[in-house]
């Protein structure tokens, strides 16, 4: 049997990348950190690099910003996944000027992990970062660089944990807002769930040049199914206040950050549909749960279990 992949995880540290770094330890491959020196001295990832250190993860001392150590880092491994947050978004072109130099990347996977890109109806701001994401994949392409963009729609740790309710911190138990009229449907998955599908397509050919798109059957509902769904578990009925797209538009133009960025996603998603309203060709690109049948991943209904 062939070596496994060794993997870089750029971003290792952040919400997601520790999902991703956790799975390639679970899943055998050699898999490596990038992280600041500066950081081992930070209490607050004292436990997490410990926790990779038990597992086997390799911590590699490097920067976004230091060429010389991140084309080092990158020379030992064979595929790169960035999963940087939203301000280093702009500068994963270094990224791809080090994997150039290093020449020995099969595959590089950039900070995506949201909405689709290049198939996503989106106002200001969000479309801002969602044009700097666009710009990334047109780098990767037009420099060559095998590539798979994982697509996973909404974080449940994030849109799902409140119902999208934002500034709260549990699913409501009195009343819900909902976007437009609640029926376009979206699509929840845990990050550790995220982290394991991600890891999954490394190896794989079936998903080299495309984009993995995380829409497992049982994780995508309407805003309407969802509510219903909550109040089945709770056994209440909530107030359920529908907000139209005019105000939608008022309030995203008046909110501060992030307030302004999370209702422009949400709009993206909840009223123009944009998880949902096509379908995926092979050309283009490949769904998770259908590639990986063994994944028993966190449904809906079963994450939202722990909030009852």
């Amino acid at each position: 049997m062939s070596e496994k992949n060794k993997i870089l995880v750029i971003g290792g540290t952040g919400k997601l990348g520790k999902f991703i770094v956790s799975a390639g330890a679970r899943s055998g491959h050699p898999t490596f950190a990038l992280v600041r020196e500066s950081s081992l001295s930070n209490p607050a990832k004292s436990e997490l690099f410990e926790s990779y250190k038990c597992s086997g993860v390799t911590l590699l001392f490097g920067d976004l910003y230091d060429h010389e150590s991140l084309v080092k880092a990158i020379k030992q491994v064979d595929v790169v996944i960035s999963s940087v947050g939203h301000s280093l978004l702009r500068d994963q072109d270094r990224i791809i000027a080090a994997i150039k130099e290093a020449g020995n990347v099969k595959r590089f996977f950039p900070s995506e992990f949201g909405n689709d890109v290049d198939r996503i109806d989106v106002v200001v701001p969000a479309k801002r970062a969602y044009e700097i994401k666009a710009k990334l994949r047109r780098t990767t392409e037009s420099e060559g660089i095998p590539y798979t963009y994982v697509c996973n729609n909404f974080f449940a740790g994030y849109f799902l944990s409140t119902l999208s309710q934002f500034g709260t911190t549990a699913p409501p138990r009195d009343k819900v807002i909902i976007m437009g009229d609640g029926n376009p449907k979206a699509v929840f998955n845990k990050e550790d769930d995220i982290g394991t599908y991600t890891i999954k397509a490394v190896d794989d050919p079936r998903t080299l040049n495309k984009i993995l798109y995380v829409k497992p059957p049982k994780n995508i509902y309407s805003f309407n199914d969802l509510v219903s769904l909550w109040e089945k578990k709770i056994g209440k009925t909530l107030e359920r206040i529908y907000v139209p797209e005019e105000e939608v538009l008022k309030n995203i133009k008046e909110a501060s950050p992030p307030l302004n960025v999370e209702l422009s996603i949400s709009h993206s998603v909840y009223i123009k549909g944009s998880q949902t309203n096509f379908e995926i060709e092979p050309s283009f690109g490949v769904e998770a749960s259908e590639l990986y049948p063994d994944v028993k991943y966190t449904t809906v209904d079963e994450y939202l279990d722990q909030f009852v």
